[in-house]
């Protein structure tokens, strides 16, 4: 029961507590967008610590998901010439995939938070954080509990989904609340069907490099795991 109990709360804080300081930095006109970024910050790091309460965080754990930010974060930028094709999403879905859903939510958003220092830093910061952690945090949930079988072809169109009807929306999300100075339903559709190609485009680059790279990537990081008894 106190397994369960504990698995509700970080659900909770990652479904509930996010969203939350998203709409209070909309309220207050998204201007501290550093404060609002470290809390995003925080929120995805709780989670992920109260898993080791009992026995402890192991270097090894640590150092393997910082690995995965570096690369995250690498994939991002070495494709800074090709207008929204960024392999990133693929990366945490599959850290989720192997290291569960809050190392998936984790790696997710501090990948963002540190490559927008390359990129640029705005109000649109915290949401990425937390779009991108929620594909790594549904990836955990869905893979990494094995509600469907961990394969390249699921995980791909998992992928393209992610984007599509998840991060892209999300993104879009924050574009509606931060370009326009009125919601409507007509400034609603507007943004999101802009948003379409944008979102189109980081679908194929996640499906085509899930694909390509999703089972080199789980053989090792799954032989990492066996070797260091690193976390289910």
């Amino acid at each position: 029961m106190k397994v369960r109990l504990r698995s509700l709360a970080r659900i909770l804080i990652i479904i509930l507590a996010v969203p939350l300081t998203l709409y209070i930095g909309y309220r207050i006109g998204g201007k501290h967008y550093y404060v609002l970024s470290f809390i995003v910050l925080i929120w995805a790091m709780l989670p992920f610590f109260t898993m080791f309460e009992k026995r402890g965080p192991k270097a090894n754990e640590l150092v393997i998901l910082a690995v995965m930010c570096a690369v995250a974060i690498v994939s991002r930028a070495a494709f800074i010439w090709l207008p929204h094709f960024k392999p990133i999403t693929a990366i945490i879905i599959i850290t989720g995939a192997a290291f569960g859903a809050e190392a998936g939510f984790m790696v997710g958003a501090v990948s963002m938070l540190v490559s927008n220092f390359l990129f640029g830093q705005g109000a649109w910061t915290p949401w990425q954080m937390f779009a991108f952690g929620m594909a790594g945090f549904i990836s955990g949930h869905i893979f990494g509990k094995g509600f469907i079988k961990l394969e390249r072809i699921r995980l791909s169109v998992f992928g393209g989904l992610a984007v599509m009807l998840l991060v892209g929306p999300l993104l879009d999300t924050c574009t509606l609340f931060t370009m326009t100075s009125e919601i409507t339903k007509a400034s609603a559709a507007a943004v999101y069907i802009a948003g379409l190609p944008v979102n189109s485009v980081h679908a194929a680059a996640t499906v085509v490099t899930l694909f390509f790279a999703s089972e080199p990537f789980l053989e090792k990081l799954n032989r990492v795991k066996t070797k260091y008894g690193m976390m289910e």
